[in-house]
């Protein structure tokens, strides 16, 4: 789940507390080429105001104006089904692509204690299925995993959400600066390690929270889990090891640490003589980034941004083994 479906659930708790009516719009179903995925969410209030997206803009405004001409009964069943873009004509008229059709749930939000609850399992880092039943519009929360996806079967949607993405520095210098803000953009959680008070100064702007305690703490004071990345930064190894022993025990889906290709070998060598189990090992990427040349702090992070963003979404890195191969 990113910020932006966080912020929608966010604003429907919050309007739903000072007492003002909300419909839910979630993508359940789309054929074709779709603008959005489902999953996607849209919350409308009952003075027109939204938040979210569920297409590239068109759907979106014929929703406002189904509130504002009465074809949206505020006090009508719990949930429906809308579908767009049905026939050719409708596509093009609600901006989808050719040939593409999108199912959405109208959802009204009569009881917003299942919103809180299931805010609080992603603030802890869980995983959690909503289940919505169309009939009764009733709402059940459970447990699930990463590898569950959404369901529908036209009688009940099972939604999965999830925590945001999260990103921990080791170190807090220049590069670092760099990372950070690329992942701020591609919606990460930012988290920096940096025993050392000198290179605190500036991070005020930098949109990122400071875990306290030595490298390998951090790794554990966090709860590092399958959604995290962990990388580190200071080219210091008494800092830089410390958190690659704990990290590469753990369940973080990204583990790299800057160096050259020599440095790196080295410290494979260094974490096998303290005691790091082969398979642990073998997790670590570094040098890290994709080969693109990279010759400036800008480059680097944006070397490494892709290559943790390819990872987090299943992408084999093809280019990384090819070179690897030569060596």
């Amino acid at each position: 789940m990113d910020s932006a479906d966080l912020n929608v659930l966010r604003s429907v708790l919050q309007w739903h507390r000072a007492g003002q009516r909300v419909v839910l719009y979630s993508v359940v179903e789309t054929w074709g080429t779709a603008p959005r995925a489902p999953g996607a969410m849209l919350a409308l209030r009952e003075d027109g105001m939204v938040i979210g997206s569920v297409s590239g803009g068109c759907v979106e405004d014929d929703l406002i104006a189904r509130l504002r001409d009465g074809r949206l009964a505020l006090d009508g069943p719990p949930v429906q089904l809308i579908t767009y873009g049905v026939t050719r004509e409708e596509a093009a008229r609600f901006g989808l692509p050719c040939g593409g059709t999108l199912r959405l749930t109208e959802e009204r939000i009569d009881d917003g204690s299942w919103v809180e609850q299931l805010l609080t399992h992603c603030e802890a880092h869980e995983i959690v299925a909503r289940e919505l039943n169309l009939t009764t519009g009733e709402v059940l929360l459970q447990p699930a995993s990463k590898a569950d996806v959404l369901t529908f079967d036209g009688q009940t949607l099972r939604a999965i959400y999830g925590p945001r993405w999260r990103l921990l520095l080791i170190g807090a210098g220049q590069l670092s600066r760099y990372v950070a803000e690329m992942a701020r953009l591609l919606d990460f959680e930012v988290l920096i390690c940096d025993p050392r008070s000198e290179f605190v100064y500036g991070w005020e702007e930098q949109h990122g929270r400071f875990v306290s305690g030595m490298p390998d703490e951090a790794v554990l004071n966090i709860q590092t889990d399958e959604r995290t990345a962990i990388v580190a930064l200071t080219h210091d190894p008494r800092l830089d090891d410390m958190a690659l022993l704990t990290a590469l025990d753990s369940r973080a889906f990204y583990v790299g640490a800057l160096g050259s290709r020599v440095n790196s070998q080295k410290r494979r060598e260094n974490l096998a003589q303290l005691g790091l189990s082969q398979p642990a090992i073998d997790r670590l990427h570094g040098p890290i980034g994709l080969h693109i040349g990279s010759h400036n702090p800008a480059e680097i992070a944006l070397s490494l941004m892709a290559e943790i963003v390819a990872v987090k979404n299943g992408v084999e890195l093809k280019q990384k083994k090819v070179l690897q191969e030569r060596v």
